[in-house]
């Protein structure tokens, strides 16, 4: 069974830093692109950033390009992001999800979701 656990939300100030990260298990996320997806209440859900199955490629949304890094350790199947300079919109809950095919970037079919860590920035 494929399990995607998020940690390292919780409540910060306008301009701190916050890193997540989701820890997969049952599956071997070396072979599938991963992103980060956010909603925010009364919002449509939002593709945050994406990696490739190597980590060589990403794609970030524009309300977070610059302030977000998405990065991966197939070694220890941990996806990761680094987010700088947050803003009260950033506020959301943040998931984690894996691509549903292996060696697709950006397929936007996305099989297994994490249950989500709130991210709350305050100003």
């Amino acid at each position: 069974q494929v399990q995607l656990v998020e940690s390292g939300g919780g409540s910060v100030r306008t301009g701190d830093s916050l890193r997540l990260s989701c820890a997969v298990s049952g599956r071997f996320i070396s072979s599938y692109s991963m992103a980060w997806i956010r909603q925010a209440r009364g919002k449509e859900r939002e593709l945050v950033a994406a990696t490739s199955w190597t980590g060589k490629d990403t794609k970030y949304a524009d309300t977070v390009k610059g302030r977000f890094t998405i990065t991966r350790d197939n070694a220890n199947n941990v996806m990761y992001l680094q987010m700088n300079a947050l803003r009260p919109e950033d506020t959301a809950v943040y998931h984690c999800v894996s691509e549903n095919r292996p060696g697709v970037f950006l397929g936007g079919q996305y099989d297994y979701w994490g249950r989500g860590t709130q991210v709350t920035v305050s100003s």
